[in-house]
C-alpha cells in the first residue's frame, strides 16, 4: 500500500509529501501522528537544510480533516482529547522544526490544511488554490495553538471573519490577508517553492536558525533588552560561518559556510 504520508530526502532539500489522492489529501489522525518523526528526521540529517510539505500529485494540499474517522475518533472527550493531542503535537513539531520550513500550497487547502500550512514559516501558494477553516460549520471550534498561529499571521479582523463564516475563499484573497506569502501562477506552488528553498540553503545555515530563534522570541514577548535576544546576536560573531562569512565580503568571492 502506498503511504498516506512520506519523506523525500535529496539534499538540500527535505520534502514531507502528503500522497492521499482519494481524499484530497484529507487528513488522517495516523499521517498527523507521522509528522513529528518526520520532522525529527530532517532536523537530525546535516544534507537537509529547509523543509517543504506539499501534496505531490494528488492535486490537493489538504482538504481538511478525514471527515469518516470522526464518528470514532470524537466519540468521547477522551478519545478527542487524544486526537487534538496528537494533532497538536505533529503542529508543534513542525512550528518549532530548527530549519526554515515551507507549504506549497496547490488546490484545496481547508481546515487542517491552513493547520498545517499556517505551521511554516513561509506559504507559497498558486492561483488555483482554495483555502478556508470550518470549524464553525461543523459545531466546533478551532484549537488555541491554529488559533494562535492564525492570529499572528493575519490578525483578529480576518481571523474572526474566515473563522465566523468558515467560507471558501481564493488565492488573491489569501494573498491579500497575508495568509499567504507568496502567490504564483497555476501550476507553479511547488517549482517555486523549491526555488525559494534552494537560495535559502545558500545562506548561513547559523544565521538562518537564529533568525527563527529570534522571530519567535519577539513573538512570545522578547523586548528590545531582553538578554537571550543579545546573546543570541553577540553569538553570531564567534559562529563558525561568520568566520568565513565576512572575509568572503572583503575578499570579493562566494562564502564557504560550513555550519550543519
Amino acid at each position: 500500500m502506498t503511504a498516506s504520508i512520506r519523506m523525500d530526502l535529496a539534499a538540500p532539500l527535505a520534502e514531507i509529501v502528503l500522497n492521499k489522492p482519494q481524499k484530497r489529501n484529507a487528513l488522517s489522525i495516523d499521517m498527523w501522528a507521522k509528522i513529528p518523526d518526520l520532522v525529527d528526521q530532517v532536523a537530525a540529517d546535516p544534507g537537509a537544510k529547509v523543509l517543504l510539505i506539499h501534496g505531490g500529485d494528488t492535486g490537493a494540499f489538504a482538504a481538511g480533516a478525514d471527515i469518516s474517522e470522526f464518528e470514532k475518533t470524537y466519540s468521547t472527550k477522551a478519545s478527542a482529547k487524544a486526537a487534538g493531542d496528537t494533532i497538536a503535537a505533529a503542529l508543534n513539531a513542525l512550528e518549532h522544526c530548527s530549519k526554515p520550513t515551507i507549504a506549497a500550497i496547490e488546490g484545496a487547502c481547508v481546515g487542517g490544511g491552513v493547520s498545517l500550512a499556517m505551521a511554516c514559516d513561509i506559504r507559497v501558494a498558486s492561483a488555483r488554490s482554495k483555502f478556508g477553516v470550518t470549524p464553525a460549520r461543523l459545531g466546533l471550534v478551532y484549537p488555541v495553538g491554529d488559533t494562535r498561529r492564525l492570529l499572528e499571521a493575519i490578525g483578529p479582523g480576518a481571523a474572526k471573519d474566515i473563522l465566523f463564516t468558515g467560507r471558501i475563499f481564493l488565492a488573491e484573497e489569501a494573498k491579500e490577508m497575508k495568509l499567504i506569502d507568496r502567490l504564483v501562477e497555476e501550476g507553479r506552488a511547488l517549482a517555486t517553492a523549491r526555488a525559494l528553498a534552494r537560495d535559502i540553503s545558500e545562506s548561513s545555515q547559523w544565521s538562518t536558525r537564529a533568525i527563527k530563534s529570534m522571530i519567535k522570541g519577539l513573538q512570545s514577548g522578547w523586548s528590545d533588552a531582553d538578554n537571550q535576544a543579545a546573546e543570541l546576536f553577540v553569538e553570531g560573531f564567534s559562529n563558525e560561518d561568520f568566520q568565513d562569512g565576512y572575509r568572503a565580503f572583503l575578499e570579493k568571492r562566494a562564502p564557504k559556510f560550513t555550519f550543519k
